[in-house]
């Protein structure tokens, strides 16, 4: 193979790609009503850009330089939540990795300040 599919530029496209999708505005919400399909994806949608815009969550730019510093590895999936936690209700990010030793890692952030809550591995 030529320079261009070297693993490391593989891995740096497959990152970057990842990170854009991460960072499109349709992130994943849990909608309490239980609504399904296009209107329920539009209002999730909705609810993430007014949560940001109104400074509850952080932008996931922002969250996904925290994980990095505490939780090295790749970034396969980000949803953002409202979740009970401890008994309050917050915007939770939850981040999907793989480690780099190679295990899928679940880390859940408080999307307001940043805070890592837990950290789960498989």
């Amino acid at each position: 193979m030529g320079p261009m599919h070297s693993q490391p530029f593989l891995r740096r496209r497959f990152l970057a790609a990842v990170l854009m999708s991460a960072m499109a505005p349709a992130m994943s919400l849990a909608d309490p009503s239980g609504h399904e399909g296009m209107g329920a994806a539009r209002h999730d949608h909705d609810r993430a850009r007014h949560a940001l815009q109104q400074g509850e969550v952080r932008p996931i730019a922002e969250i996904l330089r925290r994980v990095a510093d505490e939780v090295p590895g790749e970034v396969i999936e980000v949803e953002l939540e409202r979740e009970m936690w401890l008994g309050k209700r917050l915007w939770v990010y939850e981040i999907k990795l793989i480690a780099q030793d190679g295990r899928l890692v679940e880390v859940l952030v408080d999307a307001a300040t940043a805070e890592i809550l837990a950290v789960g591995k498989d």
